[in-house]
């Protein structure tokens, strides 16, 4: 599984460090790759705090600190429990489990500590003009394609997923976001709401290496694979970008696949399960 690769100790994220912070002229504190963890000395690290100032007075997003939390468990509506066990309370703040960024506060999240996220990656064969399965002339695999979005804020392709809604059952939102980012319609939500009615398999739920991550605020998802396999389902849709995306396109899975923080290697995932190109 996915999930040991991400474990603290094994896994560094790489989009949130070293960088300005998206939408801001805010630059994170440097944080080395052998200074990531929180339990080696980084006597000096001293993040600057920001949290974007529309965050406040959302619906969708929590109240400045100090407020009554709930932390590690379900606090009311809201999901503060990170898959990655018990996150660390220090001061009051929540730690992000992987470990520094090089930012303090909450940046562009809502929600302190974990925010959740659900990634539904649909796939199909690639097939010719004649409607046969195309292999990949290296491999000799099958190669897969899967509904990709690109995103507004960053131009990166990635997974067409979104945020969970407090109190919101994942497979709603699985269905919810990919018809908001990829088709934007709703003639075919019958067919839509079957296809996504099948079992949708497990592919990964954890830490996701995302830009806007801080010190106290982080992104995690849960990422399940819905299949066409004869392709006469969703794979058969005209896709329209819709929401937040800026593009939308069926895109030939491979180990040269660019995505958005570490979509790619949960969509790896997809490729290994699906004995596909890669």
């Amino acid at each position: 599984m996915l999930a040991s690769i991400v474990k603290p100790g094994t896994f560094r994220h790489i989009m949130c460090r070293n960088n300005v912070y998206p939408r801001s002229n805010v630059t994170r504190f440097s944080v080395p790759d052998d200074l990531v963890f929180w339990n080696v000395p980084y006597e000096s690290y001293c993040p600057t705090c920001y949290t974007a100032p529309h965050i406040n007075g959302q619906t969708w997003a929590d109240e400045p600190l100090p407020f009554e939390v709930k932390w590690n468990q379900n606090d009311g509506l809201v999901n503060r429990v990170s898959f990655h066990g018990e996150y660390k309370i220090k001061n009051g703040l929540p730690q992000n489990p992987i470990g520094r960024t090089g930012l303090c506060g909450r940046g562009l999240l809502g929600r302190w500590g974990p925010n959740h996220a659900a990634d539904p990656i649909v796939t199909r064969w690639k097939r010719d003009e004649n409607g046969e399965v195309v292999s990949h002339e290296n491999s000799g695999k099958n190669i897969l394609q899967m509904v990709a979005i690109q995103r507004s804020d960053n131009k990166m392709w990635a997974i067409p997923g979104g945020m969970v809604d407090p109190g919101e059952n994942v497979s709603v939102t699985l269905k919810r976001e990919f018809t908001e980012e990829a088709l934007n319609f709703d003639d075919k939500g019958n067919m839509v709401e079957q296809f996504f009615k099948q079992n949708g398999e497990h592919v990964y739920s954890g830490y996701v290496d995302d830009f806007r991550n801080t010190d106290n605020s982080w992104m995690e998802t849960t990422a399940l694979n819905f299949h066409d396999d004869d392709g006469s389902k969703v794979g058969q849709l005209q896709l329209q970008a819709g929401d937040d995306a800026t593009n939308v396109r069926w895109t030939d899975i491979s180990g040269d696949i660019k995505l958005h923080a570490n979509h790619a290697d949960i969509v790896r995932e997809v490729a290994v399960k699906r004995n596909a190109h890669w």
